[in-house]
């Protein structure tokens, strides 16, 4: 029956014949390196949207008027009194009032407000000594909730607070790695080599009790003897961003997921969940930076497990929608089997041999609506929030106009130059990212403090924190 123009469904009276005659040839596997060759190139034709003429990522320039308002709490009028009076300082391009600064400058004049500025201004971001950096895992095993975008503006809003920042993308799509404009040619530029090395210096020292009884000695492949030569410098990559550097990704890093597990099949006493932490320990990594933020692949696999193991702070991005709520849920009911299982089978033979137990901890996870449409969604995210309760975030980060510019650039939003817009639009779009941050960065403080008073007390316990 015909509907009421008229006109039957596109769906009926479809034709075999003629669909038959629409088709190709049988698609052979070569037809898939072929699609993939295409994308490869138009792949670095879109990423290269936000880059210089001259193939480069760089950085724009702050004005006045943002270093004011964003990233050193100080009037314009004083600002520009301080510079007049301080010759030496970065006095920023332009003429007028209208001065533009690099990053690099707004840091220089950071430290220099932080010297000399009025007292109880925060012109420099808090970070007690003598503590490790904070790493935050940025984790969902659902697709296109805004994981990597998130983590990403996480981290630039990090770094235009004034933290030092290393990104570690583990997704082995490589997106993080784009938008900071990585360079990433192979497996050993990636995360791989130094989980690799976890790996083979544990085999190492389980060789030496095996000779010391007289046991045969595990060798070591080429791939474990080479990673030994690696270090955290030979694949920590420097980013546009003055104070962002990046671990990269490639598609190869998937092998690791194949890898990690015949590893502990060779070596079972190896914590496989473990690698990442260990390297990110031995290589110094965490006393070199403040922040580690680690994007992960949509899935719960061996890399994820690593990531999240190795985070102190796990942060699960979600849209205010049925089934990303519910697949979300499903993520944390996997998040406890693993981890569950994990704790009951270390602690077993941890119990056999008199050791104390291991459990895992976490300063803090949350939840965070991304994408959202207050309109049309309200009803649903509050649903989501009365369900994970203190599990979610307060702010609900919108999607604008201006983050989906962003995002076709291969850029951050903090990224954009405002005056592609006018004032106002620039305001409200990046509000949503400040606000996201301003609740993270409340979560690191208070993690930072709270360890820092636990530092000046004795402990008893004996629990080993994994």
């Amino acid at each position: 029956m015909a509907g009421k123009d008229g006109q039957d469904p596109p769906y009926f009276n479809i034709d075999p014949k003629q669909a038959a005659g629409k088709l190709s040839d049988p698609v052979t596997t070569e037809r898939f390196a072929k699609a993939a060759a295409f994308a490869t190139r138009g792949r670095e034709d879109l990423a290269k949207r936000g880059y210089a003429p001259d193939g480069q990522k760089r950085l724009r320039k702050f004005s006045t008027w943002e270093v004011c308002r964003y990233l050193i709490p100080v009037a314009p009028a004083h600002f520009r009194r301080v510079l007049k009076s301080n010759p030496d300082l970065p006095q920023g391009d332009g003429g007028g009032g209208a001065k533009w600064f690099t990053l690099e400058e707004v840091l220089e004049l950071r430290a220099h407000f932080a010297a000399e500025g009025a007292a109880g201004r925060d012109y420099l971001p808090y970070r007690p000594e003598g503590l490790p950096a904070k790493v935050l895992a940025v984790a969902n095993f659902k697709g296109g909730v805004g994981k990597t975008s998130t983590c990403a503006h996480l981290a630039m809003s990090a770094a235009l607070d004034g933290y030092k920042v290393l990104v570690v993308d583990l997704d082995s799509q490589g997106s993080m790695t784009s938008i900071m404009g990585g360079k990433v040619a192979d497996e050993w530029q990636t995360a791989f080599p130094l989980m690799a090395k976890h790996f083979a210096r544990h085999l190492e020292a389980e060789n030496k009790v095996r000779d010391a009884r007289g046991q045969p000695i595990v060798p070591l492949d080429e791939t474990l003897t080479e990673a030994l030569k690696m270090g955290a410098g030979d694949i920590i990559q420097p980013t546009h961003w003055p104070n962002i550097d990046l671990i990269g990704a490639q598609l190869n890093l998937y092998w690791a997921e194949f890898q990690v597990p015949v590893w502990r099949m060779q070596e079972k006493s190896w914590p496989l969940w473990d690698a990442l932490q260990g390297f990110l320990d031995e290589e110094g990594i965490l006393d070199q930076y403040d922040l580690i933020f680690l994007d992960t692949p949509p899935a719960l696999g061996y890399l994820t497990i690593n990531a999240l193991s190795a985070a102190d702070i796990l942060l699960v991005p979600l849209g205010a929608s049925f089934l990303e709520f519910d697949s979300t849920g499903r993520f944390f009911d996997m998040l406890y089997s693993t981890f569950a299982s994990i704790e009951e089978g270390e602690n077993r033979a941890r119990l056999g041999e008199g050791l104390p137990e291991i459990r895992f901890e976490w300063d803090a996870v949350r939840a965070l609506v991304t994408r959202f449409d207050a309109q049309q969604q309200t009803d649903l995210a509050n649903v989501v929030q009365a369900y994970f309760g203190d599990f979610m975030t307060t702010y609900r980060q919108e999607f604008t106009a201006m983050v989906g510019q962003a995002g076709e650039q291969v850029n951050g939003i903090y990224e954009a130059d405002y005056r592609e817009f006018n004032r106002e639009t620039y305001v409200r779009g990046r509000e949503t990212f400040d606000l996201t941050w301003s609740e993270v960065k409340e979560i690191i403080l208070g993690s930072w403090w709270r360890d820092a008073a636990l530092e000046e007390e004795p402990s008893n316990g004996e629990t080993t924190q994994a």
